[in-house]
């Protein structure tokens, strides 16, 4: 387990180190969490019940 774990934080540690790559860091995880909102059965009912209620407002 160490074996996979350690480089995964080496690399990690890398990227502190650049801007950039933490930009691109934060562009892809909020892209990422924003598809696996919608996967998830539960907080895509949610989604669909706000959606349903903000079309009966309008």
């Amino acid at each position: 387990m160490l074996d996979l774990i350690l480089p995964i934080m080496v690399i990690i540690g890398g990227l502190w180190q650049s801007p950039i790559a933490l930009v691109v860091l934060a562009l892809a995880s909020a892209y990422l969490s924003g598809k696996l909102v919608e996967v998830i059965p539960f907080t895509r009912r949610i989604i669909e019940a706000r959606e349903a209620r903000e079309a009966g407002r309008g």
